[in-house]
Parts: C-alpha cells; structure tokens; sequence
C-alpha cells in the first residue's frame, strides 16, 4: 500500500491547482481522490491485469476531456501553464508506462500508448515508444508502418523509407509490408511529379502526366473523401514534400542539368523505383494475395493515368516472369481485367456500354494476355464473361479465340 500512499500524495497539489482555477470543486477533487485510490490498489494487487491499468488510464482520458471542455465554456484566460494544465496528461504516460513494462509481449497495449501520445503532441515520445515496441517485437508489421506513418507526420520521408525497408527485411512475407511500402514510393513519385510542375520544371516524356494533373488532382480530393485510409502513406508523403520537409531529393534530381540528370528524372516520372519494388514483392510473395493487393492499390492511388497504366504492365511482365505466379489462374485472370473499363457493367440490361469499342477492346486485350501467359485460365474466365449479358458476336468471338 506505500506505492498508493505515494502515488495519494502526488495527486495533492494537482487537485489544489484544479479548485483554484475553479474547474473542480473540493467535493468533486475528494471524489477523485477516491476513486484514484480505488484504481491505484487494484494495480499493487499480487495479480494486476490488463483491464485494471486499461481502465485506470481511460478514467484520467476522461478527466482530460471534462478540464478541456470546462476550461473552454468558463473562458479561462491562457496564462502560464500550471501543474494541472499537464499533470492529467502525465499520469495517463504514466499508467501506460506502467503497463508496457508489466504486459511487454501484448502489442495491443503497445499501440494503445503511441495513439494517446501522439494524439496529446508528445512527438518525442511517440518515437521512442515506436522504437522500443519494434525492438521487442520485430516481426509486427503494423508497428513499422506505424513508424513510417509517424516519420511521415515529421517530414520525414528518408526516415519513413528506411523503416519500411527495415520492416521488409525482417517480414519479407509480409504482404501489408509490402502494399505500403510500394503506396509510400507512389505517393513520393506523384509528389514529386507536382512539386516540379509547380517549379516549372520539364520531365522529357511526361507530357501525358502534365496533360491529366488538373484532373487527378480532382480525383485525389474524391479519394480523400471516400476513403481516407489511402492517405496513411502516399498522400502523407505528398503533403510533406508540398511543405517542404525532405525536398532535398526533389532539389537535387532539379539541379542534375546533364543528361544523365534528365535520364534519372524520366526514370523516376516512368515509375522506375515503383516497378522495382513491385518486381521485388512479387518474388518475395508469389501469391494471388500479393498480385490482389498491389493491383488495388494502384488502381485506386491517385496519380496521373500514364503512370498507372505503366506500373499496371510492370505487374504484368512480373507476373509473366514469375515460375509460381504464372501457374496461378486467378492471379493472371485477375490482372488482366485492368483492360476492360472500370465503368461497364456487362450485367446491366440497361448498360450502353456493354457493346462499347471501349469494351470489346479490353475484352479482346484481355483475352490476348491471358491466352499468352496462361492459356489453362481462358476457358473459366470466357465462360464467366460467356454467361454475362453481353452481345452474342462478342460471346462467339470469345468461344471463337479459345479454341484458335
């Protein structure tokens, strides 16, 4: 019981601090006392659990709020911070402090803390927990995505790629690992992309990319409203270099005036370092679930079209070269509907689309690179199409290339 003596003790002249400012009064500072003492002996106990320091940190988040929101409708005056403006947020660290070293293997509780100390602004903190819960748990792939995530917020893009790296290294098999690592070097390539627009800079070949900036960036503004989730890596890179955090890769790509300068920055604009790491992950992962999740996030990144078409095909040869993937029917079938537009719905009786040039051409693309990479898929894939409504020429014309 010293251990809730003590802990009874420090909690005096943050109470007195709160009644001063009027924000408690001296009943309410005795109830917390109370029930801080009740709290504080369930952790001494023989056996202390989880829930226990759970539940003691969740009742100080709640006593944060209710100062907050008190302070704000009595209009208090900021001043010089006192002992009780901070001492809430302190022991919240310090009940979580508490626990991470009693409960070191749950990550759960880990990830718990870094959210309640980046969301107070402890930057500092924030670090140093992430770098000690990877240091105990190096095969959480969420944790170093966490990292770069927080690096990121930091300006940090050199940073966040270093601890993407490093988490591949030790989750080579992980296809979360390797999804954001390959949205986190999207998102540094279309950044970069309008960052040197903005500077006037020209990128011989990228007059496609120029040509659609205005668009995509409507369409980045959609998918930041639809689905906001998108933005943990690639939006955040952007937003970094727009505020000029590690521009120095931008600046330095600039100031390259040879023609080995100009060749690297076409390079780059073409999706070069993106194809690599995704000629990489598949290698590393050559499953259906990788190929799944690399397509999707393609597709849905907002970049310039020119570039997703190019990093489309990258998926495509790697796919083609791989021993184990191009056995793999649904992984061949699945990115070979890239070619058929998104917007034709061939099960819509209604649908002027489903007879478009834009159709039959993707259909007819698609057909070709399956039949090419691996004609075992084609007759699965042509009955599906076959038993959609579609025009009996086009069915016929799939029957037709099957048996050629």
């Amino acid at each position: 019981m010293e251990r809730v003596y003590f802990q009874q003790e420090q909690m005096l002249d943050e109470l007195k601090d709160l009644v001063d400012k009027g924000l408690f009064t001296e009943q309410e500072t005795k109830a917390i006392m109370k029930k801080r003492t009740a709290l504080e002996t369930a952790l001494v106990r023989r056996v202390a659990k989880k829930s226990d320091f759970v539940r003691y940190a969740a009742y100080e988040m709640g006593l944060e709020q209710l100062r907050r929101k008190r302070r704000e409708r009595l209009q208090i005056k900021t001043g010089p911070p006192t002992l009780s403006d901070y001492a809430l947020v302190r022991r919240q660290f310090h009940i979580f402090e508490r626990a991470v070293k009693k409960f070191k293997s749950d990550v759960a509780l880990w990830v718990q803390y870094i959210q309640v100390a980046k969301r107070e602004g402890a930057r500092a903190l924030t670090g140093r927990l992430i770098a000690r819960a990877i240091q105990l748990h190096p095969s959480k792939p969420g944790l170093f995505i966490l990292g770069a995530q927080h690096e990121l917020d930091q300006q940090a893009v050199s940073s966040a790629r270093a601890l993407l790296q490093r988490g591949i290294r030790m989750n080579g098999t992980s296809v979360e690992m390797w999804t954001e690592y390959v949205r986190m070097e999207l998102g540094f390539v279309e950044s970069l992309r309008r960052r040197w627009a903005v500077l006037g800079i020209s990128v011989p070949g990228d007059g496609d990319a120029k040509a659609s900036a205005s668009k995509e960036d409507k369409e980045k503004k959609e998918k930041k409203k639809s689905d906001p989730s998108n933005a943990i890596m690639g939006e955040k890179v952007e937003d970094e270099l727009h505020a000029g955090g590690d521009a120095a890769e931008a600046e330095e790509m600039y100031h390259e005036k040879t023609d080995a300068g100009a060749e690297a920055r076409r390079a780059v604009m073409d999706g070069a370092i993106v194809a690599s790491v995704i000629d990489s992950a598949v290698k590393a992962i050559p499953r259906y679930e990788m190929v799944e999740s690399l397509m999707a996030v393609i597709s849905s990144y907002p970049c310039a079209e020119a570039l997703r078409t190019r990093l489309l095909d990258a998926l495509a040869a790697a796919i083609a070269s791989n021993a184990v993937l191009v056995k793999d029917a649904r992984s061949v079938v699945h990115l070979a509907g890239r070619h058929i537009p998104s917007d034709v719905d061939a099960s819509n009786p209604n649908s002027k689309r489903k007879s478009s040039t834009a159709m039959v051409r993707g259909l007819r693309a698609a057909a070709e690179e399956i039949l090419r990479v691996n004609h075992a898929a084609y007759s699965a894939w042509m009955e599906e199409w076959c038993a959609k409504d579609i025009d009996p020429s086009l069915k016929e014309w799939l029957r037709h290339v099957g048996r050629v």
